[in-house]
């Protein structure tokens, strides 16, 4: 058996649990002996498929083996993957995708193509019905990049794994010398696909450990796990993770277990999994800073909604919500991205965050933990677009804008001392988080070390949140 062979059966090996996979397809060979393609050429048709469980969680498996015509998907290739999905759906567990794979097989032309399309058929049936992980660890172009793109996560394998519609040469005025835009660095900050990067190793252990935080498909209610962790544990400090809310999602989760999705794409918003009493939680929240293992500062943002950022944070929630999984974010923004480039698509992807807060149906709960001005505070799951509680740090701010600025523009022309005036007073009045408290648009305002504990109380209480018209047996008297 060739090295390729066996990266592609290790893979499966080092992704399940010892001795779990059960082989599906494996006397599969291609139908097609046109241009010399012979059967003894091909076994498996490229791809070994079946299933197995990760720490006890069932799974479905393709894993594309590039000693065989380079990976290529023919006729009998592509039924083999949906033939994964169609069970995978059948018994509600997830889809793991590991992929290497040179594109289309040119000796079966048109069944290629037709096969190409089954397993996007396959893959848009299964979206929000069971979770879909895609990893990359060789070719992945041209069309075959749908893959990963209709996934719900994706991971590249940072040396030789290569995601691109375009090879690098073949776009107008660059060569791979020049940007290597199929590399995993440059897709894993661009695209928008990427969850994370790193070895064959590092990425089998991500897949592991986001495939027992998922629940296995849309009918089980979320994912409940039992907690060991202190429900009512102080989280001293928790005020100077502001900037980087990655720290605190880390310190208030259950045995402060954080999983960051979209990791390297859209800095500025953060997303991803924690575990509160053991049930997960996706969490989004707006980030200033990004802190490093030392506590350096690696990178700084403005406290503004990109059109990335919206469409990342977004993308989540629906996700979240497809799988009845609750919502927390944490608030922290001021307004928008002012720039030429973002002007073009901000207020399209404003409108999908928004929209995406407002449809979520599953348990949605707010923290303001920094400013929270005008309608960029209003788009990050506030009350009014359907929060069902919000909390707020003490010195936290609601307002329409910054105090100073709207004085400048209230009492243009006045003199300085006027404006520092005013300016007090309309923070006194108008961005103190008391006065939306006064005015129910905020539920309670808790120290930062606290919030661990009023997470947790506040999911409690909505776990039974129902959705729909309310059920009557009898009417009013």
């Amino acid at each position: 058996m060739s090295n390729s062979t066996n990266s592609a059966r290790q893979r499966i090996t080092g992704l399940l649990d010892e001795k779990s996979f059960m082989e599906i397809g494996a006397l599969v060979t291609a139908r097609s002996t046109d241009f010399d393609l012979s059967q003894s050429k091909t076994p498996s048709d490229g791809v070994i498929t079946g299933y197995g469980v990760i720490d006890g969680n069932r799974v479905f498996v393709y894993s594309q083996d590039a000693s065989v015509l380079n990976g290529t998907i023919g006729e009998m290739h592509s039924k083999k993957i949906a033939a994964v999905y169609d069970m995978a759906m059948k018994m509600g567990a997830p889809v793991i995708g590991l992929i290497d794979c040179a594109g289309m097989r040119l000796q079966e032309s048109v069944d290629a193509l037709n096969g190409f399309g089954e397993i996007y058929a396959k893959q848009v049936a299964a979206s929000g019905v069971v979770p879909q992980i895609t990893a990359v660890f060789g070719a992945c172009g041209g069309g075959l990049s749908v893959i990963p793109a209709l996934s719900d996560f994706t991971f590249l394998e940072k040396e030789k794994g290569r995601m691109f519609v375009n090879s690098p040469n073949a776009i107008k005025g660059n060569h791979v010398g020049k940007c290597d835009t199929a590399s995993a660095q440059y897709q894993g900050s661009n695209n928008g696909c990427v969850d994370g990067i790193g070895t064959t190793e590092e990425i089998l252990a991500a897949i592991r450990e986001l495939i027992c935080v998922l629940p296995g498909n849309n009918a089980e209610c979320g994912r409940e796990d039992e907690c060991t962790d202190d429900l009512n544990r102080v989280c001293e400090n928790l005020s100077g993770c502001k900037e980087d809310p990655r720290l605190a999602l880390t310190h208030i989760s259950d045995s402060n277990l954080f999983i960051e999705t979209k990791k390297d794409y859209a800095k500025n918003m953060v997303t991803g999994f924690i575990k509160l009493n053991g049930t997960t939680v996706g969490a989004v929240a707006n980030a200033t800073a990004v802190f490093d293992e030392n506590g350096e500062k690696t990178e700084s943002f403005d406290a503004a909604l990109t059109a990335r950022g919206c469409n990342k944070a977004a993308e989540f929630v629906s996700f979240c919500d497809a799988f009845d999984i609750p919502v927390l974010s944490l608030t922290n923004t001021e307004g928008f991205a002012a720039t030429e480039c973002s002007e073009k698509s901000l207020a399209k992807a404003m409108a999908r965050m928004t929209a995406a807060f407002a449809r979520a149906t599953v348990s949605k709960v707010n923290i303001i933990i920094g400013n929270a001005y005008g309608s960029a505070y209003v788009m990050m799951n506030s009350k009014s677009i359907g929060a069902d509680l919000v909390y707020a740090w003490e010195g936290s701010k609601i307002s329409m804008m910054d105090a100073k600025q709207a004085a400048k523009i209230m009492y243009d022309g006045q003199s300085a001392d006027v404006i520092a005036a005013k300016a007090k007073a309309y923070e006194e009045l108008q961005s103190s988080v008391q006065t939306a408290a006064g005015r129910g648009q905020v539920d309670l305002i808790i120290k930062p070390q606290d919030t661990r504990k009023y997470a947790i109380a506040a999911f409690e209480m909505l776990y039974t949140k129902g959705t729909g018209e309310l059920v009557r047996k009898h009417t009013a008297k």
